[in-house]
C-alpha cells in the first residue's frame, strides 16, 4: 500500500505564513479557499445525485413502485443503515449490477480491515463515482480528470495518462490530467519499439510498477515534474482485446500497491478500455509536428487564457510551400462551435477541421496574412462555421490572430448570454438616456461610462465629475435638494436619490434624477458610491403637458356636468319621472318615463296624455335625436307644440304633418320620431298615426299583436310630409301600449327579436295596469342605456 501524501493545508489558511489572517490579503484568500470548497463541494453533490437517482430508478423497477416512493424508501434504508444517502446508493448499485466494480469493492471491503487501506465506505462510492464520471465525460481528456479527481487522487496520485495502442504498436496520448499541456504536447505520440513506461505496461501481464520512476531509467510523460516518484502503467483491456494503457503517477517513492487497491486500479483500466475503443488516433499530432521550445511556451500562455484559443504551426508540402496550418494545442476553455471536442480538433489540419474558413468569413485568409506579416488582426462578430456530416453549423464570435515566433495563437470569444445581456444592457442606458458612474472616495478615482459624458455634455476626454462638485453644475434652486442628497449618501451611508436641474457647458438645462448607493468595505467603512443619472427632462415636460391638459379637461368636464345638470333639470320640470293618473271616464291611463342611468346620455324621450277640449284624449310618445341640453330642449319644443296643435280639432295625421314642419322650420332642423292618438270615449274608438315610430301593441284576451305599420316620415327629415292614418275599435278590457325604443332596443338582437320579447311579457301582465306597466320595465332587456317611455290605456 503507497503511503498516504503529506495532508494539504486547511482551505482557510493564509497564502503565507508571514501574511496575516486580519489582513486584507489574508481575508481574501481564505475568501478564495472557501470559494473553491464551496465549488468542490457542489461539483460532489452533483456527481452523487447522478448515482442517486440510479439507484432510484433500481428502486423503481424492482418494486415496481413510483419515483416519489423509490425516494422515500431509500431515505428510509439510509436511516436504517446508519450511513449517508451516496453510500447507500452505491451498495444498491453494486447488488444490482454484479459488474467489474461491484466484484473489486467486495473484494476490498473483505480484505480492507486487515491491510488498514483507505476509507472502506468510500471505496464503492469513489469507484462508482469514477465510473459516473467516465462515462459522462465528452473527451478523453475529460475522463482523465474525472479519473483523477475521483479515484486515484484518494490513492495519494497527483497525474494519470491514458494512452492508445495503435495496430503498428505505437501509443497515442488519448488523455491527460495533472501534467502541463506543453509536457502533454512532447508526449502526444510514441513510435513502435520505443520502451517507455506505457510500453512496459503493454508488454507485461500483470501491467508495470516502478516504485521510483528515477532508479528504472525508462522515459515517459511528465519525468522531469515527478522523476523520484512511483509509477503504474496497467494495461485496459475489454472483451480480450488490449486498446490501451492507463498510466498513475505519484509525487514520491511507494511501495508495491497491495492487491484490493490493485485490483481497482485495473478496473478504473478497463472503464477507459471501453472509451477508447471508439477513439480516433489519426485527430492526434503525428511526429513530424514536433513541438519547439517557444511554440511550448505558446501552448501554456494559452492555457492560462479563459478565451477558448487554438496554437497553430505552419504547415509545409514537400517543395517548402505554405498549404496550411496545423493545431497544436487546444486550451481546456477551447469551445468548438458545432460542439465536437478538443481530441477531434487537436492536431488536425485548420482546413480540416474547418473546411468552411476559407470561405465568407476568409478566417484562413486573416491566419495567412498574420503569418505572413506578423501584424496581429483583431474582429468582431466574425461568423464561424463548422462543416459537420456535410451539414455547416454556425456561431458568431470576436476573433483575435497574432504571430509568436514562427507559430500563431488564434483566440475567439464566442458570442455568449451573457455579452448579449451586457449588448442589450448598453442598447437599455442609450434608450433609456441612463449614465452610470463609480467613483473611489480614498484614491478620488471615477468612472463614467460613455452615455454619462453625453448626458453632460462634455466631451469623452474631459474629466469626469465628482459628486461633491454637483452643486456647481446644478441650478441655484436645487441647492437644497442637492445637500440633502449628499448627506445622506456620504455622511448616513444610505442609498439617496434626488431630481434637479443640470446646467451643462452649452448652455442647456436638463432635468435629472440621480440614484446611488454607498460602497462599504469589510470594516462597514465607507470607501466609494456608485450610482447612475437619468435624464427625465421628456418626461418632466410631458407632465407639464398633462397637467395643463387635466385642468383643461377638469374645466371641459365641469362644464359638461353643468350642462347636463341642467339638461336633466328641464327634462325632469317637463316629463317627471312618476306623474299622476290621468283621471277620464270608461279609461284608465297610466304613464312610466324612465330616464338614462348615466347623466351625460340624457335624451329626447317625451310622452304626453292630456284631454282636450272637445273632451277627446290626445295620446303620444316621440323620441329626439341625440343626448343632451339640445335634445332635451327640442323635446320640450316639440310636446308644447303638439299640446297646442291638438287643440284646432285637427286628426293624428294633420297633427304629426304641423309638427314636421315645426321640427324641420323652427328647431333649428332635428329628427325625431312620434306617435300620435285621439280616443274617443264614447264609441271606444281610437284614430292614430306614425311617424317612424314602433307601432302600439294591443293585448286583447291575453293575446299581444302589435298594431299594423302605418307610412310615415320621421319628423324633420323633409319639410313637408304626409301622414297615413287609421281607426281601430277598442272593446271592454283591452289595453293599449304605446312605447318608446329605449323599453326593447339591444346592441346584440335585431328589434324583431327585442319585440317578440315585449309581447311575451305584455300577454303575461298582472290584472291592474300600474301593475302591468312597472312589469314592461322590470323585465325590459334594453342595455342602450338611453331613455324610456310608456302610455298605456285600458278600456272599462
Amino acid at each position: 500500500m503507497p503511503a498516504q501524501p503529506a495532508p494539504l493545508p486547511p482551505v482557510d489558511a493564509p497564502v503565507a505564513a508571514d501574511v496575516p489572517a486580519d489582513s486584507p490579503v489574508g481575508r481574501l484568500a481564505a475568501t478564495v479557499e472557501r470559494l473553491r470548497r464551496e465549488v468542490r463541494t457542489a461539483q460532489a453533490e452533483a456527481e452523487g445525485r447522478a448515482l442517486i437517482e440510479l439507484a432510484k430508478g433500481i428502486l423503481v423497477e424492482r418494486l415496481g413502485c413510483g419515483p416519489a416512493q423509490a425516494a422515500r424508501q431509500l431515505a428510509e434504508l439510509t436511516e436504517q443503515a446508519q450511513v449517508t444517502p451516496l453510500e447507500l446508493a452505491v451498495d444498491v448499485i453494486n447488488q444490482a449490477a454484479r459488474d467489474r466494480v461491484a466484484e473489486v469493492t467486495e473484494a476490498f471491503l473483505s480484505t480492507t480491515a486487515d491491510l488498514g487501506g483507505p476509507d472502506e465506505d468510500s471505496a464503492a462510492v469513489r469507484l462508482r463515482a469514477a465510473e459516473s464520471g467516465v462515462l459522462a465525460a465528452h473527451d478523453t481528456e475529460a475522463m482523465a480528470a474525472s479519473l483523477l479527481e475521483h479515484a486515484l487522487r484518494p490513492l495519494g496520485a497527483v497525474a494519470v495518462a491514458i494512452w492508445a495502442a495503435g495496430s503498428d504498436g505505437s501509443l497515442t496520448l488519448a488523455g491527460s490530467a495533472g501534467f502541463t499541456s506543453a509536457e502533454a504536447a512532447r508526449w502526444c505520440y510514441v513510435p513502435p519499439d520505443v520502451a517507455t513506461v506505457a510500453r512496459r505496461g503493454l508488454t507485461e501481464p500483470g501491467g508495470q510498477w516502478l516504485p521510483s520512476l528515477a532508479g528504472s531509467g525508462l522515459p515517459t510523460i511528465g519525468r522531469r515534474d515527478y522523476t523520484e516518484g512511483a509509477r503504474i502503467a496497467v494495461p485496459a483491456g475489454a472483451g480480450g482485446r488490449i486498446h490501451g494503457v492507463l498510466e498513475i503517477a505519484w509525487p514520491r517513492p511507494e511501495e508495491p500497491l497491495p492487491r484490493p487497491v490493485l485490483r481497482q486500479v485495473e478496473t478504473l483500466a478497463e472503464l477507459c478500455a471501453h472509451t477508447l475503443d471508439d477513439f480516433v488516433p489519426s485527430a492526434v499530432p503525428r511526429p513530424e509536428s514536433r513541438v519547439m521550445p517557444d511554440v511550448a511556451e505558446l501552448m501554456d500562455l494559452a492555457d492560462g487564457l479563459h478565451d477558448p484559443a487554438l496554437v497553430l504551426v505552419p504547415h509545409l508540402d514537400g517543395a517548402g510551400r505554405l498549404v496550411d496550418f496545423r493545431i497544436q494545442h487546444v486550451n481546456s476553455r477551447f469551445l468548438d462551435p458545432a460542439g465536437r471536442p478538443r481530441a477531434v480538433i487537436g492536431g488536425a489540419l485548420l482546413l480540416e477541421a474547418y473546411p468552411m474558413a476559407a470561405g465568407t468569413s476568409e478566417l484562413f485568409q486573416r491566419v495567412e496574412r498574420v503569418y505572413a506579416t506578423g501584424e496581429p488582426f483583431r474582429a468582431q462578430r466574425v461568423r464561424l462555421t463548422a462543416l459537420v456530416d456535410q451539414v455547416p453549423l454556425s456561431a458568431v464570435a470576436d476573433i483575435s490572430i497574432s504571430r509568436h515566433g514562427s507559430s500563431l495563437l488564434l483566440i475567439w470569444r464566442i458570442e455568449d448570454e451573457t455579452a448579449r445581456l451586457a449588448s442589450l444592457l448598453q442598447h437599455a442606458q442609450r434608450l433609456g438616456r441612463i449614465g452610470g458612474f463609480e467613483e473611489n472616495l480614498l484614491t478620488g478615482e471615477i468612472t463614467w461610462n460613455g452615455q454619462l459624458f453625453s448626458l453632460y455634455g462634455r466631451p469623452a476626454t474631459s474629466s469626469p465629475v465628482a459628486l461633491e462638485e454637483l452643486p456647481a453644475y446644478s441650478h441655484p434652486d436645487d441647492a437644497v435638494q442637492i445637500g440633502r442628497f449628499l448627506r445622506t449618501l456620504l455622511h448616513h451611508r444610505r442609498p439617496a436619490s434626488a431630481a434637479f436641474r443640470l446646467q451643462r457647458p452649452d448652455g442647456v438645462s436638463r432635468h435629472m434624477r440621480l440614484v446611488a448607493e454607498p460602497v462599504l468595505d469589510t470594516d462597514g467603512q465607507l470607501f466609494g458610491v456608485r450610482g447612475a443619472y437619468q435624464d427625465i427632462s421628456a418626461q418632466h415636460w410631458t407632465e407639464v403637458a398633462l397637467a395643463a391638459t387635466r385642468d383643461q379637461l377638469a374645466h371641459t368636464e365641469q362644464q359638461a356636468a353643468e350642462r347636463n345638470r341642467l339638461a336633466l333639470q328641464l327634462q325632469h320640470a317637463i316629463m317627471p319621472p312618476a306623474q299622476a293618473p290621468l283621471r277620464v271616464p270608461s279609461i284608465q291611463v297610466a304613464v312610466r318615463y324612465r330616464p338614462a342611468e348615466t347623466e351625460h346620455l340624457v335624451g329626447g324621450d317625451w310622452y304626453d296624455a292630456v284631454v282636450l277640449p272637445s273632451g277627446l284624449v290626445l295620446l303620444c310618445v316621440g323620441d329626439v335625436a341625440g343626448h343632451g341640453i339640445e335634445a332635451a330642449t327640442s323635446m320640450v319644443v316639440l310636446r308644447n307644440a303638439l299640446r297646442g296643435l291638438a287643440v284646432t280639432g285637427a286628426g293624428p295625421a294633420q297633427l304629426l304633418s304641423w309638427l314636421n314642419i315645426v321640427a324641420h322650420h323652427l328647431t333649428g332642423a332635428v329628427t325625431a320620431t312620434a306617435v300620435c292618438g285621439l280616443y274617443d270615449g264614447e264609441t271606444r274608438t281610437l284614430r292614430w298615426a306614425r311617424a317612424g315610430h314602433l307601432p302600439p301593441v294591443l293585448v286583447r284576451e291575453r293575446e299581444a299583436t302589435p298594431l299594423p305599420i302605418l307610412s310615415g316620415l320621421l319628423l324633420g327629415a323633409l319639410p313637408e310630409a304626409v301622414y297615413e292614418e287609421t281607426e281601430l275599435r277598442l272593446a271592454a278590457g283591452d289595453t293599449l301600449l304605446m312605447y318608446t325604443d329605449g323599453l326593447i332596443e339591444r346592441r346584440d338582437r335585431s328589434v324583431e327579436e327585442s319585440l317578440t320579447h315585449l309581447l311575451d311579457t305584455a300577454r303575461t301582465g298582472p290584472r291592474t295596469l300600474d301593475q302591468q306597466l312597472d312589469r314592461l320595465l322590470t323585465y325590459s332587456r334594453s342595455d342602450t342605456d338611453d331613455d324610456t317611455c310608456i302610455v298605456g290605456i285600458r278600456v272599462d
